[in-house]
């Protein structure tokens, strides 16, 4: 018998309880503590009280192919008989590391994580360990994870001068801040003059080639690719969100620049906790222990690391967004809620403007132009209340993105117009 209303209610509203009790801040520190979602199909959610959502959330990036593809479901029961993890090499995940080899162009070897943020991670200890120098330069509002050097100037609560960056976490030690070199996004002048200033002790440069929102303005991504190999500094994408979701080959086949290495996840793990490092094989090396000496190993282990299920949903899951035709649609229907977002907000004369690519956009809540962190900084306000509005009328997003997918269909995107339009009148 189907559980009425009342007792629906009565089961969504313990659950929040519990959570308030178990879990600090009632939550898993991602967003929207007060969703409980319990399933979902396509590009459709459902909450434990049977609310239905277009989602945009998307688990933040991975199901790009979409919920409970039937192919990755396929693949999955297939993989857990054979069994769930053996800590060793696995069939799936040599095939996962060849497939991203062929379409990552700095990629000519990989090493799996677990998380984006392991990813990030290792990714800077590389820098360090190739180059033998103990700083990176990063961006200002860039995201890479949650490890110290991670968390400095992500979220910055305080303006500081450039190169001084800010830790956005307690608990981070002084000395970390002093070992990265925070740059604007999207200033080349500033950005040679950090190198000029830190040369003797920086061993590279991390950026998302797409900040957050914020696309690279003509000639940045190039300028940062011959910055580097004029002062002999290895460059890393951030790939983590772009890759395999701007095109096939991720945001340095989008723009057509190539980093030394890359790190990568979201996507290629299927909704399965899997991520990367890849790069050159000269700098990739440092992780192999019988190619370097002892002082330049770099120990890397990780439990689930290469995790066979993981491995071959991200495998189909590839193979499926490799297929003619997706990437087209995914870009279309991004434009297509893009545009009709601008119209309705000159429509209603609110004070935000779209901001972000057909894959990934979103509002910001000021009419400066938009090329760093600090001229992203909307109206705080006005954002909560258009979150707040969309997802009562249907539409899950996270706080400040909008993720598209290959399987988002002409239906959501009508039905996303339309709870837009009734939130930028309602606002």
């Amino acid at each position: 018998m189907p559980k009425s209303a009342a007792e629906v209610s009565k089961v969504e509203a313990e659950l929040l309880s519990l959570a308030k009790r178990v879990l600090p801040g009632g939550g898993f520190g991602n967003v929207g503590h007060h969703t409980i979602i319990a399933r979902g199909e396509g590009c459709r959610v459902w909450d434990v009280a049977g609310r239905e959502y277009v989602d945009y959330l998307l688990g933040s990036g991975p199901m790009i192919a979409g919920h409970g593809h039937p192919e990755v479901l396929e693949v999955i029961h297939k993989v857990v008989a054979e069994g769930t993890t053996f800590f060793t090499n696995n069939p799936y995940g040599i095939r996962l590391a060849a497939e991203i080899v062929d379409a990552m162009a700095c990629v000519e070897q990989v090493r799996f994580v677990s998380s984006g943020s392991e990813a990030d991670m290792y990714a800077m200890r590389l820098m360090r360990a190739f180059k033998g120098k103990d700083k990176i330069l990063k961006f200002e509002g860039g995201y890479h994870g949650m490890s110290d050097y991670g968390l400095i100037s992500t979220t910055p609560k305080r303006v500081t001068n450039f190169p001084e960056g800010a830790a956005d976490s307690a608990g981070i030690p002084a000395a970390v801040q002093q070992q990265m070199v925070v740059a604007p996004y999207n200033d080349l002048g500033t950005v040679e003059s950090l190198i000029r200033e830190n040369r003797e002790e920086l061993a590279g440069i991390i950026v998302e080639p797409f900040q957050r929102l914020i696309p690279p303005v003509p000639g940045f991504l190039e300028g940062l690719r011959e910055l580097c190999n004029s002062y002999d500094l290895v460059l890393c994408f951030d790939e983590v969100v772009t890759g395999f979701r701007f095109a096939y080959g991720g945001a340095q086949a989008y723009y057509g620049v190539t980093p030394d290495i890359c790190t990568m996840g979201k996507a290629i793990g299927g909704g399965f906790p899997l991520a990367a490092i890849g790069g050159r094989s000269e700098i990739m090396i440092h992780f192999d222990k019988s190619a370097v000496s002892e002082d330049d190993f770099m120990t890397q282990i990780g439990t689930l690391s290469g995790n066979p299920v993981a491995a071959a949903a991200g495998l189909k899951t590839l193979e499926i967004l490799k297929r003619p035709g997706g990437y087209d649609h995914m870009f279309a229907q991004g434009k297509r809620l893009m545009e009709g977002y601008r119209k309705s907000l000159n429509k209603y004369g609110v004070n935000a403007q779209v901001v972000g690519d057909a894959p990934m956009f979103d509002l910001v809540f000021n009419n400066k132009k938009v090329v760093d962190y600090r001229s992203a900084i909307g109206d705080a306000e006005m954002m909560a209340k258009y979150n707040f509005g969309m997802r009562k009328r249907g539409i899950l997003k996270s706080e400040g993105k909008h993720y598209m997918a290959h399987a988002h269909l002409d239906e959501d995107i009508e039905l996303t117009l339309k709870a837009f339009d009734e939130t930028m009148a309602e606002l």
